[in-house]
C-alpha cells in the first residue's frame, strides 16, 4: 500500500529519511534538506553579506550537493554571496582528471567561475609521481596534507572572504571516531567545529561545513532525486586509508542506531579539556609562512622528504631535526637510511 508523506499528507512518499525516519515526497524533502542547511548557515553565521566564498569543488556528490544548495539558498533568501568554485587538481591519473570533468560540469550548470589549483604548480609534484616514491600505504598523509594548503594557496590567489567544504555528518563523525583512537587531543578539541578562523597574516583562510549536519546517504538521495551529475569513483589511492577503518565502523554503528553518527558529533562537541593540558601553540612555519604549531609546517618537512629521496622524513614525529632542515645540514647516513624506504 502507498506511503502518504508525513509532512504534507497530499503525494506519495519516495524515500524514508535516514537522519529522521519520516517518510517524504521528494518536493518535502528537498525543502527539508534545504532548510536544515539555511538553519546551520545562519545559526552559526556562516556568511556575511557581500563576501566572496569558494567552494571546494572535487566533482563528487558532497561538493556537488553544496555548489547546487548554496546556490539556491543564496538566491532564496538573498544571502548576497558573490559564489565561485575552487578545485585542487592531485595529479592522479584516470581519476582527478575524471572528476574535474564533472566540476567544469557543474560550473556550466551552475554558471559560476572556476579556479583550478594543481600539486605539480604549487609542489611540482603529481599524487602519481608521489606514489611511486613512497607506495600506497602513506600516500593518503601527502596528499591531505598538500590538498588543505593548496585550497587555501588558491583561495589566497581569488582574495576570498572564506572557503567552503562539503564536509558531512559522516565526515564529522568518522573524524572525531579518528582523534579518539589517535589521541590527538588537539585535533579532537577542533574537528567538530561548524567554522574555523583565519584571515590572518598566515594565508588561512577561514573555512566552514554548511552540510556539517547532513546525513551522507541523504546527500546521495538529494543528488539523485535533483538528478545532479559528480563523480562517484573512489580515488585509486585511498583503499589503505585509515579513516576507511572509522568509516566501516561508523556504518556498522549506524546499521544498529541511525542516531550514532549525530550522537558521535554531539560527543565531540562537548568533550572539554582538564585544566592544565597542554595544548601545541599556533606559529608560522619559518620556510613558506604557512600556519604551523613546528618550525617547518607539514607541508614543508613532506617535501623536503620526497626531494631528498627520503620519504620517512614527513611521517612521523621527526621534530628534532627541523633547526637541521631549515640549516640544510646533511643528516647522518643511519638516519638517511631510516628515512628512506617506505613499505609498499
Amino acid at each position: 500500500m502507498p506511503v502518504q508523506c508525513s509532512s504534507c499528507a497530499c503525494s506519495r512518499a519516495v524515500l524514508k529519511r535516514p537522519k529522521t525516519g519520516h517518510s517524504l515526497c521528494k518536493g518535502c524533502f528537498f525543502w527539508a534538506f534545504e532548510e536544515e542547511t539555511h538553519r546551520t548557515i545562519t545559526s552559526a553565521r556562516l556568511f556575511d553579506r557581500g563576501e566572496t566564498v569558494a567552494i571546494g569543488a572535487s566533482g563528487g556528490k558532497d561538493s556537488t550537493v553544496l555548489a547546487y544548495v548554496l546556490k539556491v539558498l543564496n538566491e532564496r533568501y538573498d544571502y548576497g554571496l558573490n559564489l565561485l568554485l575552487l578545485s585542487v587538481d592531485e595529479g592522479i591519473t584516470g581519476y582527478r582528471d575524471h572528476s574535474l570533468e564533472a566540476v567544469k560540469r557543474n560550473q556550466q550548470q551552475y554558471d559560476l567561475p572556476l579556479k583550478i589549483v594543481s600539486y605539480e604548480e604549487l609542489y611540482g609534484w603529481t599524487m602519481d609521481a608521489i606514489v611511486k616514491q613512497v607506495g600506497v600505504k602513506n600516500n593518503c598523509t601527502f596528499c591531505g596534507v598538500f590538498r588543505r594548503q593548496a585550497l587555501d594557496r588558491g583561495a589566497v590567489m581569488l582574495n576570498v572572504d572564506k572557503i567552503c567544504t562539503g564536509h558531512n555528518a559522516d565526515d564529522v563523525a568518522e573524524t572525531v571516531l579518528m582523534n579518539v583512537l589517535r589521541g590527538d587531543v588537539a585535533r579532537l578539541n577542533r574537528c567538530t567545529a561548524v567554522s574555523t578562523a583565519g584571515g590572518g597574516s598566515d594565508g588561512v583562510v577561514p573555512r566552514c561545513k554548511p552540510l556539517k549536519y547532513a546525513y551522507e546517504k541523504e546527500i546521495v538521495l538529494y543528488a539523485y532525486f535533483k538528478k545532479l551529475h559528480y563523480f562517484s569513483t573512489e580515488c585509486v589511492y585511498s583503499p589503505n586509508a585509515y579513516r576507511g577503518h572509522a568509516r566501516a565502523f561508523l556504518k556498522d554503528l549506524e546499521a544498529v542506531r541511525p542516531s550514532a553518527i549525530a550522537d558521535v558529533i554531539h560527543s565531540g562537541e562537548n568533550l572539554s579539556l582538564k585544566e592544565g593540558v597542554k595544548m601545541p601553540v599556533q606559529g608560522t612555519c619559518s620556510r613558506c609562512g604557512y600556519i604551523s604549531s613546528q618550525a617547518l609546517c607539514k607541508s614543508c618537512v613532506l617535501l623536503e622528504g620526497l626531494n631528498r629521496g627520503l620519504p620517512k622524513l614527513g611521517i612521523g614525529k621527526h621534530h628534532r631535526l627541523h633547526g637541521r632542515i631549515l640549516a640544510r645540514q646533511p643528516l647522518t647516513p643511519v638516519e638517511e637510511e631510516k628515512m628512506k624506504t617506505l613499505e609498499f
